[in-house]
């Protein structure tokens, strides 16, 4: 099984997508008698590689999804600010106009070849291939725009910003121009709800990118988009991340209005590590404007919040911020006890 594996690779760097599919066809079988799913997964991801660079995607689709782990893994966070991907995360995946081209038989045009790509996509960042899924949902955004299906386009824009900022190969111009792209298509979409989760979406990535100002602009139209009883999970995930941008450019007087509406609506919405994570950042701006009780409050407010939630990390993290703002006000003892709570 090594040894096919080893020439299926071979034969595909030397440009023999044909004869890679033969050999990873048969180690699949060979996989198939073995106890280790992840070993399947793996002759399963070769063979559906090999099947795209044949230029048969629905085919390698096929084995593509066969190659994904049935459990989910979940990314790290860090930072002193608490950005909420929820809401650009949710709603984007289903789009008005995207053509489901699986299992009704072949699909044609530029909607089908840019559907077949999206699906594609989503499989790559399960195996941690974002640079693949990158170039999928840009082939898909360009297959929709020539389909003149604008909803479509945006939110692979925004799926490919989002994989490549992951993958770490495109440069900040490229990633940049993407999110440029994307915004612009957003005036074109009727729905205010989808633009409104695709402008928090596009924030995100200004954010990665340190384009702050330009990530508080995009959070502020998502606000304007998702307010009212319109979407409320939406609004708070605006507001939490408008908080965050505000840190982020240091305009810390003006981000703690954001940060206790966000809290507000949070608590509101029964969710208590959103939350706990606008409490954090809501005691981040105050530590920086010299107002250490105040931080050191909303820090307990984040740490009981972190605890309901079960967010072990948010819990550490809640904890150095109160052994911070214990020093700061006279009581080294204390915040040594803080610290070893953290660590």
């Amino acid at each position: 099984m090594e040894g096919l594996m080893r020439a299926g690779s071979r034969a595909l760097a030397l440009g023999d997508a044909q004869g890679a599919v033969g050999c990873f066809r048969r180690a699949l079988l060979l996989a198939g008698g073995t106890a280790s799913p992840r070993l399947r997964r793996a002759c399963a991801f070769s063979l559906g590689a090999a099947y795209v660079e044949t230029r048969k995607p629905e085919k390698g689709l096929e084995f593509l999804l066969q190659s994904q782990p049935s459990e989910g893994h979940g990314g790290e966070r860090g930072g002193d600010l608490y950005f909420n991907a929820g809401a650009a995360d949710e709603g984007p995946r289903d789009f008005p106009k995207a053509p489901e081209c699986f299992g009704r038989g072949r699909a044609a045009g530029a909607d089908g070849r840019a559907g077949t790509r999206v699906r594609m996509g989503r499989c790559y960042p399960g195996m941690r291939e974002p640079a693949r899924a990158a170039r999928c949902f840009l082939e898909a955004a360009r297959g929709y725009a020539a389909a003149a299906s604008p909803e479509a386009a945006a939110v692979a824009l925004g799926r490919a910003s989002t994989s490549m900022l992951q993958s770490r190969r495109f440069g900040a111009a490229e990633i940049a121009g993407v999110l440029a792209q994307c915004r612009w298509l957003c005036d074109s979409i009727p729905d205010p709800a989808l633009r409104g989760k695709l402008y928090n979406a596009i924030g995100l990535g200004y954010s990665q990118l340190r384009s702050f100002s330009l990530a508080a602009e995009s959070f502020q139209r998502a606000l304007a988009l998702c307010g009212g009883e319109r979407d409320r999970r939406g609004e708070a995930a605006a507001l939490q991340n408008l908080g965050a941008a505000h840190n982020a450019l240091r305009s810390f007087g003006t981000a703690l209005g954001w940060h206790r509406r966000a809290a507000a609506l949070h608590s509101a919405l029964g969710n208590r590590r959103g939350q706990g994570e606008c409490f954090g950042n809501l005691a981040y701006a105050c530590s920086q404007l010299g107002m250490h009780q105040a931080a050191a409050e909303n820090y307990l407010h984040a740490l009981q919040a972190f605890r309901e939630a079960g967010d072990v990390q948010g819990q550490w993290q809640a904890c150095e911020g109160l052994g911070a703002a214990s020093f700061h006000l006279g009581d080294p003892e204390k915040a040594i006890g803080h610290y070893q709570e953290a660590l």
